[in-house]
């Protein structure tokens, strides 16, 4: 599968040379290595992109194919020639250059053939040079199948030039080295060409919110073997005056919305040889991946399930009941190491209880074993994580990096994620909330897109039950309730503390004036309940005194103090994962000579077909003040439509959340 070497019939050896049938189409920017004209040095960034740190003067990508004469198969080559103005400080970090290698257990490998780079700094009108010397290099070894090669330019200043041409030769031919060409600063200028082989059949996917030029799309001549003609299809992808892609608040990925393209083999045809279709159809990768050892075999090995199931079931016939002990045992005995992946590491999952630690597919794999023994239905979800972006829809393999669980249990179906001890049954990592993911159905080996948007919110209330003292102190107690996503996180930072006292200083650390005591926790390991945090609270540095006037804002540390859609338009979706409410209950007991001189407004906003809300609303019994607020989201993805009066709402919530009640001292 992707992360194998593909393996070719010698059919087609020696290197490759293209000869092109007709003309280049459209222009074709040219640049040689190291040849800097004066008038670079007087380009600076303009416009929305007048603060840029650098700009990217051009960067030119070739990948083309060539024989190995050690492996004797197809090997993709790779060349990128790349150029930088610095402008600031901030741009020196373009100096660090850092390029990844992969290799598998096999010989399979990939090389870094060639590479140069210099600075070019204007010296008294005339241009100097500092080339990359050999204590500027360095090779760091990640793990056993991934290197970096760094590279450190010298002599980078204010208004510097850079640059960087190097090649790499790759036996991983299942996938092509794809391009972006929008980048967090400037591009003058983005282009990429490939020259694929009659013999491969290519899936390209484009994404992005800008439309790349493609001006050449042309059969070229191609000899990869002495005396033998054959042909290759290049095509160019050009993009021009690219401005920076600035991030933004609610994106699952900002790749998503970066112009780019990426190439996944979909099938081979060799002359002499049968058709090979590797990815060509749904189907087709269904039926491979369930073939696969790492996959399909690692599920269908159910010895170990069948041994432990005794001890984990109970006797009573309550599916739901059983599927949740299930869960617990899975997350109990198994760690989770932080890879995602959609293969085990393992290929039976006896060795991954044995080793008591794994990647995703190790631990959900490992759950969909046991509950397919136990006689559910139980199902793998291939997910593209929200760091790897959304998927694009069509049969691709490699654009998955995780799987999790399904189940049907009493007609509903459940997504399990075991990778998190604190996740309730039903809940997936945030990662994972990706709107959608591909399910497999292992007894007929079909499959299908489903989605998975979470029943769970981001789900938190605080009340305050306060007394404001003479000396503007404000005394009493705070509970915190904590549900969905919200109870996950809380959870997470209550057991990552190193003890209570370290979790209490983190607590108030973003709280200015807060003292506690007698702080306590109901709920922390029944994950079906709220996670509640109880304590005595005396808050200073709230309450404003002027004369015989004294302000506060009620809402204290719950305040939305800024609004965080700052763009007056927006391209993109804007993506909360799942919906949120936050509800504020706040109760101040005011002294006997104090009085209300003015109370803020209370209003309710909506957004339109009710798909959000702001509530705020003050009462008064006594000498007692009631303040509520309430945030709903209520979706867990806005159109770029609905951008305008989501923004809106949040400018509200800032606006009327900081609004301070006044009191007036009796003289």
């Amino acid at each position: 599968m992707p992360y194998k070497k593909l393996l070719l019939p010698l059919v087609m050896l020696l290197i490759t040379t293209v000869d092109c049938v007709q003309a280049q189409k459209n222009q074709k920017v040219e640049y040689k290595f190291g040849k800097i004209q004066p008038q670079d040095f007087l380009i600076n960034a303009s416009g929305i992109d007048s603060a840029a740190s650098a700009i990217k003067l051009f960067d030119i990508g070739n990948c083309y194919f060539e024989i190995s004469p050690i492996s004797k198969s197809f090997v993709y080559v790779y060349e990128r020639h790349v150029r930088y103005k610095i402008l600031n400080k901030n741009g020196y970090n373009y100096a660090n250059y850092s390029i990844g290698l992969h290799k598998s257990n096999s010989e399979s490998k990939e090389v870094l053939e060639f590479m140069n780079a210099a600075t070019y700094n204007m010296v008294d009108g005339v241009m100097t040079t500092s080339k990359i010397d050999k204590d500027s290099k360095f090779t760091e070894e990640v793990n056993k199948n991934t290197v970096f090669k760094k590279f450190t330019l010298p002599n980078v200043k204010e208004g510097s030039i850079i640059e960087y041409k190097y090649k790499i030769k790759s036996d991983f031919i299942f996938n092509l080295p794809g391009w972006s060409f929008q980048s967090e600063i400037p591009t003058l200028w983005s282009e990429y060409t490939i020259t694929i082989p009659e013999y491969f059949d290519y899936k390209f996917n484009r994404s992005g919110y800008y439309e790349i030029a493609h001006p050449v799309h042309e059969k070229v001549n191609a000899s990869y073997v002495t005396n033998v003609q054959s042909s290759a299809t290049r095509d160019r992808y050009v993009a021009e005056n690219m401005p920076a892609l600035k991030d933004e608040p609610f994106i699952s990925n900002l790749d998503d919305y970066r112009p780019s393209i990426d190439f996944e083999l979909r099938s081979t045809n060799f002359p002499g040889q049968f058709f090979n279709d590797y990815t060509g159809s749904w189907p087709k990768i269904v039926n491979a991946i369930l073939d696969d050892d790492n996959f399909g075999g690692y599920l269908n090995k159910g010895n170990y399930a069948k041994n432990n199931l005794k001890t984990i079931l109970s006797l009573e016939n309550d599916s739901l009941k059983n599927a949740k002990r299930i869960y617990k045992y899975i997350k109990d005995n198994l760690k989770w190491n932080q890879n995602y992946h959609y293969y085990s590491t393992e290929t039976n999952p006896k060795t991954i209880f044995e080793k008591k630690t794994g990647n995703s597919a190790d631990l959900n794999l490992a759950l969909i074993n046991f509950l397919r023994e136990a006689k559910f239905n139980a199902y793998p979800v291939l997910i593209s994580t929200r760091s790897n972006g959304k998927h694009p829809g069509y049969p691709v393999i490699s654009k998955f990096d995780n799987v999790i669980a399904a189940v049907e249990i009493g007609g509903n179906v459940y997504f399990l994620d075991a990778t998190a001890k604190d996740m309730p049954f039903g809940m997936i990592h945030y990662e994972n909330l990706n709107h959608e993911g591909f399910l497999i159905n292992v007894n007929d080996k079909s499959g299908g897109w489903i989605s998975t948007e979470t029943s769970f919110g981001d789900e938190s209330m605080h009340v305050y039950q306060l007394t404001l003292d003479k000396e503007n102190k404000l005394k009493g107690t705070l509970t915190n309730y904590f549900n969905g996503y919200a109870g996950l996180t809380a959870r997470n930072a209550y057991r990552n503390a190193i003890n209570e006292e370290d979790y209490l200083k983190n607590l108030k650390k973003s709280k200015n004036g807060l003292e506690l005591h007698n702080f306590k926790i109901l709920n922390l390991d029944s994950l079906d309940e709220r996670f509640i945090e109880s304590m005595d609270v005396e808050i200073e540095d709230h309450v404003e005194e002027a004369g015989n006037l004294v302000y506060f804002s009620p809402l204290l540390y719950e305040q939305t103090k800024e609004n965080p859609l700052k763009h007056e338009e927006r391209i993109f979706p804007v993506d909360f994962a799942h919906p949120i409410m936050e509800n504020c209950r706040v109760v101040v007991i005011i002294p006997d000579d104090y009085e209300i001189d003015k109370l803020p407004k209370g209003g309710i906003f909506k957004l339109p077909e009710n798909v959000g809300s702001f509530t705020i609303s003050y009462q008064t019994e006594g000498k007692a003040l009631l303040i509520k607020s309430i945030v709903t989201i209520s979706k867990s993805t806005y159109s770029p439509e609905e951008y305008f009066d989501l923004k809106e709402l949040f400018a509200a919530i800032v606006e009327k959340q900081a609004e301070k009640i006044v009191l007036k001292k009796k003289i």
